[in-house]
């Protein structure tokens, strides 16, 4: 089974993905875990991508698409694996698809799981974190006892600096202008399908299993 994950900034794609690993037994591979694979590794494409990010300059699109196959070609993912953050342009995409047929695959699903911005930006400037352990709650969705403290270890709760309305608004923008004709494209290609993100986490869990599931059949 090979997917792929889109949702915008705040969407609980990172929450969906762990549980489709867990269902599936198939590797999540984002991005930037193939960055810092290929750098570890040590492979000439790996050292092209260190430069890069070393001066802070965009990964070319070559290299990018490069480490992709390498990365796709390795045993683990003989069994399927969710792609996360890549493709993010139409030319990118169309690299994947020559990618996957060199290598005998072909996406089973393109998962997209939406939100309304109006939510994402509450969801976002709603949001705290303990400085502690790292534990996420929401003042209005999952308040914590104390509006002070974690309940789990007592640590301070703090609001990120980029969790605000204007910082939010700028990120989805961003998002929607460049992931608007990836969705065209793979709808053309018949292996879009959206899922509605407002919906509680076990609920979106459920749809998007039941999807794949019919997807298998």
């Amino acid at each position: 089974m090979q997917l792929l994950l889109m949702g915008p900034p705040g969407a609980g794609k990172g929450t969906q993905a762990a549980e489709l690993v867990k269902k599936f037994s198939i590797p999540q591979i984002s991005t930037g875990d193939m960055f810092r694979a290929a750098v570890k590794e040590g492979t000439e494409l790996g050292k092209k991508a260190e430069a890069c990010m070393k001066t802070g300059a965009l990964v070319p699109d070559e290299v990018t698409i490069g480490i992709v196959r390498e990365r796709l070609a390795k045993d683990d993912c003989k069994g399927g694996f969710i792609l996360d953050g890549f493709p993010r342009t139409v030319a990118q995409a169309e690299a994947l698809t020559k990618i996957l047929d060199e290598l005998g695959m072909k996406l089973t699903r393109v998962l997209n799981i939406h939100v309304p911005a109006e939510e994402l930006i509450e969801r976002a400037v709603g949001r705290r974190i303990c400085k502690k352990c790292g534990a996420t709650y929401h003042v209005k969705f999952n308040p914590p006892k104390s509006a002070e403290a974690c309940d789990n270890c007592g640590g301070e709760l703090f609001q990120r600096a980029d969790d605000n309305e204007a910082t939010m608004k700028n990120r989805l923008g961003v998002y929607e202008d460049s992931t608007r004709p990836l969705i065209d494209y793979y709808k053309k290609a018949g292996v879009y399908t959206e899922i509605d993100g407002r919906q509680p986490i076990a609920k979106v869990t459920e749809e998007l299993v039941r999807v794949l599931s019919a997807a298998q059949d």
